[in-house]
């Protein structure tokens, strides 16, 4: 059975997560919501809301909920995955390792429909003239998370 959970991280806002067992469905970066103050007490919350406090977390034992994805999106995700702490790629990088050179356009991709945002770090993934885009939460909550791991573009 799927469960939500909502976390508060301190000057982020909330949270949400969604699990079925330990497998996550989908993550909702914090940001400002009209249930501030509320908590579901949950390990995997409470390690994103000390990532938040600047923990280093690499969320490489989290499951994910891949089954829809394709060869080639798993590839970019796990690639992603293994993207260090501090450390940034360009699109085209991250194509490369991910065994699809000259796709970085459809990593682009990838990274614009993350469903799982820090346990699939895409902001750690950088355009090659400077930090681009970050879908919905914009590039600036990007360079804050890129800031909050000492990357300053």
């Amino acid at each position: 059975m799927a469960e939500t959970v909502c976390y508060e991280a301190e000057g982020w806002g909330v949270g949400e997560l969604w699990l079925e067992d330990e497998t996550l469905l989908l993550h909702e970066l914090p940001g400002l919501r009209e249930w501030a103050g509320v908590h579901t007490p949950h390990p995997l919350a409470e390690r994103i809301r000390q990532y938040f406090a600047g923990a280093r977390d690499t969320f490489a034992d989290v499951a994910l909920d891949l089954v829809d994805f394709t060869p080639f999106q798993r590839a970019v995700v796990e690639t992603l995955r293994g993207v260090p702490w501090g450390e940034v790629v360009t699109y085209g990088e991250l194509a490369a390792l991910a065994g699809y050179p000259n796709a970085q356009r459809a990593a682009g991709s990838v990274c614009a429909h993350n469903r799982f945002p820090l346990v699939v770090p895409c902001h750690r993934v950088v355009a090659g003239n400077g930090i681009g885009r970050y879908g919905a939460s914009g590039v600036e909550y990007k360079r804050r998370l890129l800031e909050l791991e000492r990357v300053f573009l």
